[in-house]
C-alpha cells in the first residue's frame, strides 16, 4: 500500500491477539494481519490486507430455535441489541444468497469482496423482544381540571405560553416580562409549572387534531439533556403539509423508542395507505419498520436512508430533500429548546416538546406553506394575537379532557 510494506497488527491488550492458527479465508493472511472487529466480543475477525470480516468459530453445529426458510440452514445469532436479536444464515450455499449474488454486477461483485456490510445477500431474521402493546407514546401527566383553577388568570397563563413556547424565551426571562412590562407578578417556577399542567391538554389535542398524514414523510431523532444524560426526541414530519406526525423522547435510540413513533406517524393513515419513511442510516428504524410491516400488513412501509452529509450513493442523492427537511425541524426545535438548558426531569422535557409541536403545527406560519400553519384550524382564523390563540386552544383541548 502506497509503495510501503503492510505494518503487521500489534495489539495492547493480548487479550485482543487473534489465535495463530486463523487465517484469513479470502486471501489466506496470516494472523499477525487479523484483528477482532467487535470489541469485547472478540467473535469478529477482520483481515487488515483485504478487508474481509469472518467469525473466529464456525456456527454450523450451534443449536438455534430458527432456521432459514430459503435452504433449512440453522441461524446464528447475529447482533444483540436491547430490543431485538438479529439473526443470519451463514450457509455460503444458500439459494437467497447465490441469487442474490447472480444481481450483483461487475462494479458491486469488486466492492463486496472489500466492503461485504454494504450488501444484504444473506437471509436475515428478526426476533423482536416487545410486543404491539407496549408502543407506549410519551405523555406528560398533570391534572387537566386544574388548569383553569390557577391563581393567575387565562389572560396571564397564554401569555406564559406566548413568550415561553412561542417565541422561545426562557422560563427566567419570562417571568422577567410579566414582571416589569406586565407588571405581573409570577416566578420563573409559576412559567415551568403553568406549562406543564398546559401540555398535558395541548398533547390529547395535537393526537386529536393530527387529521391525515402524508404517504411521505421524513424522520429524526436529536439529542437533549434530562438530568445532565443523552436523551432522544425522534420525529417525523410529512412532506407535503409539513406537520409534525409524532414525537417521542426516550433515553436511547434504539427499536422501540423508534418503532413508537413510527407507529404514530402512521395512526391516522387511510386503510391500505402505502408509507415512505426517509431516515438516516440508524438500524433502528429499518428494524422497527419491519416490525410494523409484520403486525401491519395493510400498511406496508418503504424505507429510504440518507448516509453522510455528501451523496455517495444514488439512494441518497434522490432523498436528500426529505432529510434536509427532518434537519431544518430539529433545528427549530432546538432554538425553542436551548433556553431551557437542559431538563431536571423527563416531565420537563416532554412538557417542553409537547407545547413545541402545538405551536409548530396549529400557530406557526410555514413559508412553503405560503405562510399558513400545517394545520389550519377555523376556530383561530379570526383571532389575531399569539396569547388569543393560545386561549382558543386550552379551551377546545378542555373539552376533550
Amino acid at each position: 500500500m502506497n509503495g510501503k510494506p503492510l505494518k503487521k497488527i500489534s495489539p495492547h491488550n493480548s487479550k485482543n491477539i487473534v489465535p495463530s492458527d486463523i487465517c484469513c479465508p479470502d486471501c489466506s493472511a496470516t494472523s499477525e494481519y487479523l484483528y477482532f472487529n467487535d470489541g469485547k466480543k472478540r467473535k469478529q475477525i477482520k483481515c487488515k490486507v483485504c478487508s474481509a470480516l469472518f467469525q473466529l468459530n464456525p456456527r454450523n453445529h450451534i443449536k438455534t430455535k430458527f432456521y432459514c426458510p430459503h435452504c433449512t440452514h440453522p441461524l446464528f445469532l447475529w447482533k444483540q441489541r436491547r430490543d431485538v436479536f438479529i439473526y443470519k444464515c451463514d450457509y455460503d450455499q444458500c439459494s437467497l444468497l447465490l441469487t442474490n449474488k447472480a444481481r450483483l454486477n461487475p462494479a458491486e461483485k469488486i466492492l463486496a469482496k472489500f466492503k461485504s456490510s454494504q450488501f444484504k445477500l444473506r437471509y436475515q431474521f428478526r426476533e423482536y423482544l416487545f410486543t404491539k402493546e407496549q408502543l407506549a407514546h410519551s405523555a406528560p401527566t398533570a391534572n387537566a381540571a386544574s388548569i383553569f383553577n390557577i391563581r393567575h388568570s387565562l389572560h396571564t397563563l397564554c401569555l406564559i405560553l406566548t413568550f415561553h413556547i412561542s417565541l422561545g424565551i426562557s422560563a427566567r426571562k419570562t417571568a422577567y416580562i410579566l414582571r416589569n412590562v406586565f407588571s405581573i407578578h409570577a416566578s420563573y417556577q409559576t412559567v415551568l409549572n403553568y406549562s406543564i399542567s398546559a401540555s398535558h391538554l395541548c398533547h390529547k389535542f395535537n393526537l386529536a387534531n393530527k387529521g391525515d398524514v402524508d404517504s411521505t414523510q421524513a424522520g429524526d431523532e436529536t439529542y437533549i439533556k434530562v438530568m445532565g444524560l443523552h436523551n432522544f426526541v425522534f420525529f417525523f414530519i410529512s412532506a407535503i403539509k409539513r406537520s409534525i406526525t409524532a414525537y417521542h423522547i426516550d433515553s436511547s435510540r434504539d427499536t422501540l423508542p423508534a418503532t413508537i413513533a413510527m407507529t404514530e406517524a402512521t395512526r391516522t393513515a387511510k386503510l391500505k395507505q402505502p408509507f415512505t419513511f426517509i431516515t438516516d442510516g440508524n438500524p433502528a428504524y429499518a428494524a422497527g419498520i419491519h416490525f410494523l410491516n409484520q403486525s401491519n400488513p395493510d400498511n406496508l412501509i418503504e424505507h429510504h436512508k440518507v448516509i453522510g452529509l455528501q451523496n455517495l450513493d444514488q439512494e441518497s442523492e434522490t432523498y436528500r430533500s426529505f432529510k434536509q427537511l427532518i434537519e431544518r425541524l430539529n433545528r427549530t426545535y432546538k432554538f425553542h429548546v436551548k433556553q431551557a438548558n437542559g431538563f431536571k426531569s423527563t416531565l420537563g422535557a416532554i412538557a417542553l416538546t409537547t407545547l413545541f409541536v402545538t405551536h409548530y403545527n396549529f400557530l406557526r406560519p410555514h413559508s412553503a406553506l405560503r405562510y399558513s400553519v400545517p394545520i389550519p384550524l377555523k376556530e383561530l382564523t379570526s383571532i389575531p394575537t399569539i396569547q388569543g390563540k393560545w386561549a382558543k386552544l386550552l379551551n377546545l383541548s378542555l373539552a376533550l379532557a
